[in-house]
């Protein structure tokens, strides 16, 4: 048998054979640069570069849509009746990757490589993974409080940008890790009254202080409160949850981005009367 060129007498090398279709077309409309389908990136792709084109491509429409959205957004000044329902669907967001963070206590891993170790023991180890209305509680106070300064900082302040590579999400999630901390250290506090409380010595329980004097807060008590709040919109809660942590109406005003102490007042009034009349067994006209 002659060898030509490495192969076989009569056979085509296997250069030559696929050199066929790789020729440019000779068609009028030919167009080396038209786009590109979707079926043709991933044809007779091997599955694991396939999934990663696939993975980044979902990326980048994810970060345009983010893009979109944010234009939108500003449009209205980040306030209104579209910024809510986005606060709304971010709030629900936020509260369902904290629970899911708590419950494998994975939460803990990511303050502690932000900088901020909450050593928790394992009795709160085994309180997050068994009890769903402590998870609840905190991701409620910790979304609350996030919402606020994810839209200073990066909404109205630009820190989110669409050539950050996060998605306005996982920017979110950041935020909900910065007050995650303070939420831990009130639950602890409140567990240390209450085991002072329980061993009975008015000696050792010293009342904590507090510059609340809302009457919705005192009315209701905190627990209960805490408990209303998972029927409130992302603002309601925000506005609640501040108070709960004593904050002037002042302050609120700036963190909120509200535009009077009449605005946040408005906001608690509502609040209490629907509370209200959801106690009293019936429905809220607001």
């Amino acid at each position: 048998m002659v060898v030509v060129g490495g192969g076989a007498a009569g056979e085509v090398p296997a250069g030559e054979a696929h050199g066929a279709a790789l020729q440019p077309s000779d068609r009028a409309d030919f167009n080396l640069g038209q786009p590109v389908s979707q079926p043709d990136v991933l044809a007779n792709m091997n599955k694991l570069f396939a999934n990663d084109t696939r993975r980044l491509q979902e990326n980048l429409q994810r970060r345009e849509a983010d893009r979109l959205l944010l234009t939108d957004l500003a449009a209205g000044d980040f306030t209104g009746l579209r910024y809510r329902r986005f606060e709304d669907e971010l709030a629900a967001y936020g509260m369902a990757v904290l629970r899911g963070w708590m419950h494998s206590s994975y939460i803990f891993t990511l303050t502690a490589t932000r900088g901020f170790s909450l050593n928790p023991s394992d009795a709160e180890l085994e309180e997050l993974f068994r009890d769903s209305d402590v998870r609840e509680e905190l991701a409620i106070m910790t979304v609350a409080l996030a919402l606020p300064r994810f839209r200073k900082n990066a909404l109205v302040g630009g820190g989110w940008r669409f050539e950050g590579g996060a998605s306005l999400a996982t920017y979110f999630m950041g935020a909900c890790l910065y007050e995650f901390p303070n939420q831990m250290r009130t639950r602890r506090a409140q567990r240390r009254r209450w085991q002072l409380q329980d061993r009975g010595d008015p000696q050792l329980v010293t009342p904590m202080e507090s510059n609340i004097d809302d009457p919705a807060v005192i009315t209701i008590g905190d627990q209960r409160v805490r408990d209303d709040l998972t029927r409130a919109d992302a603002r309601t809660r925000a506005v609640v949850a501040l108070t709960l942590d004593g904050y002037s109406q002042e302050e609120m005003v700036e963190l909120l981005g509200e535009t009077s102490v009449r605005a946040i007042e408005g906001v608690l009034h509502r609040w209490r009367k629907k509370e209200k009349t959801a106690h009293q067994g019936g429905r809220s006209r607001d």
